[in-house]
């Protein structure tokens, strides 16, 4: 599956549209890593247990957006885009 940013893909033809492929997660954060984030953001720097929630997150939000395209029938997803919201305290969606 071709993934690009782009509106096309170079030395590509686009035949024919399918429609929207979407794929989307929600996660939490959990105790541990909230104790663990809490004292990080104490004595300050990267709090590497949501930074890697968030990777997680995004990946598992391409690979369900990828899957979406696949039941289309497509070979290639132009114009990804992703983007975050919180959907309640502690807990955000990664959308692509």
């Amino acid at each position: 599956m071709i993934l690009v940013t782009t509106p096309t893909v170079p030395n590509k033809e686009i035949d024919e549209t399918l429609g929207i492929a979407r794929g989307s997660t929600v996660r939490a954060r959990n105790v541990g890593q909230d104790i663990f984030a809490g004292l990080k953001n104490i004595i300050g720097g990267e709090i590497s247990e949501y930074t890697k929630l968030q990777a997680q997150s995004r990946e598992q939000a391409l690979q369900r957006m990828q899957e979406d395209a696949e039941r289309l029938g497509a070979n290639a997803i132009v114009n990804v885009r992703l983007t975050t919201s919180m959907v309640m305290q502690g807990c955000s969606e990664i959308l692509a």
